[in-house]
């Protein structure tokens, strides 16, 4: 479960990337959107960040 949240996270933040990539080349920065679009995308990176560390200290994503 644990990996699947993470893949969604990140599967999430290339979206976000994508989606600010697009605001920039369309709005050519005038507008607020490539600002919401990085905050998302910081956001996500600290979840993601957060649920690795989760994993790693339980032990869930433990190397065999």
């Amino acid at each position: 479960m644990l990996k699947a949240l993470i893949t969604l996270v990140f599967v999430c933040m290339v979206a976000s990337l994508a989606a600010g990539a697009g605001f920039l080349l369309r709005d050519q920065g005038r507008s607020r959107r490539l600002l919401i679009s990085l905050k998302l995308r910081v956001s996500l990176a600290v979840l993601l960040f957060a649920l690795l560390a989760y994993g790693f200290y339980f032990g869930d994503l433990a190397s065999r």
